[in-house]
């Protein structure tokens, strides 16, 4: 069960809001899975290909503690057959919005994962409604991007800003609260999660690389600090 349902909040423009210190969400999510069969969407898109086979990857995360995982992503990159990441664990070609795979049985998820996801599609209020209509009961757990982050406006500084080509909303703590309410959602939870500048890492060198590794730490600083500017949040939602 999520551990705590978050508290209604009244949307006054003072309102003080209180979420918890931030997490790092690989390794959040992952352990959530420990033992279970996952769901997990959108799970090949969701990373850069840099972070295949490191312990940054959260579909390579999730696949090393659950009991079987079964991915659905649109990627052209997927054959038909599927495609093999672990031993119990693989990925099939398909619509997030409504995944279906060969393996998949509804029945015997117990819980469905979607890492970075509800900023790339169109109505995530429609997604929300799929899932609760074909796994009543059961843990969806959610990330996705602050639009308030403090690394997105430490960026405006220099006049830039860091967004995926695809990304069509941005979400706040109490924006993330209204759509899971309007969703019909009673039980769930809104949990920052921490910075993090794998990808620039991973695929730099240099001055670059060594400028996101010193940004890193004094990033978290801030949002260890002040929760709301952290880089995204996690949502548990008990379907």
């Amino acid at each position: 069960m999520p551990p705590q349902t978050t508290p209604a909040l009244t949307y006054e423009t003072l309102e003080r809001l209180s979420p918890p210190r931030p997490v790092e969400r690989v390794g959040y999510v992952a352990g959530l899975c420990a033992g279970k069969r996952v769901l997990d969407i959108g799970c090949l898109d969701e990373t850069a290909l840099a972070k295949r086979d490191t312990a940054h990857w959260l579909h390579g995360r999730i696949g090393t503690v659950a009991a079987s995982v079964i991915g659905v992503d649109f990627s052209s990159q997927i054959p038909p057959e599927g495609l093999r990441t672990g031993p119990h664990t693989v990925i099939y070609r398909g619509d997030g919005m409504d995944p279906r795979a060969p393996a998949l049985d509804d029945d015997r998820i117990d819980i469905i994962v979607a890492g970075e996801f509800i900023e790339h599609i169109e109505s995530p209020l429609a997604f929300f409604a799929v899932l609760k209509q074909r796994f009543p009961g059961r843990e969806l757990v959610v990330s996705t991007p602050n639009g308030l982050a403090f690394a997105n406006s430490m960026l405006g500084l220099l006049g830039r800003e860091a967004q995926h080509p695809d990304h069509v909303h941005l979400f706040t703590y109490k924006v993330l609260n209204t759509l899971c309410r309007r969703a019909g959602f009673a039980d769930f939870t809104i949990i920052p999660y921490r910075f993090y500048a794998t990808e620039m890492i991973l695929g730099s060198t240099g001055l670059r690389r060594l400028a996101a590794q010193v940004a890193e730490p004094v990033v978290r600083a801030v949002e260890w600090l002040f929760p709301l500017l952290s880089f995204g949040y996690v949502v548990r939602i008990r379907l």
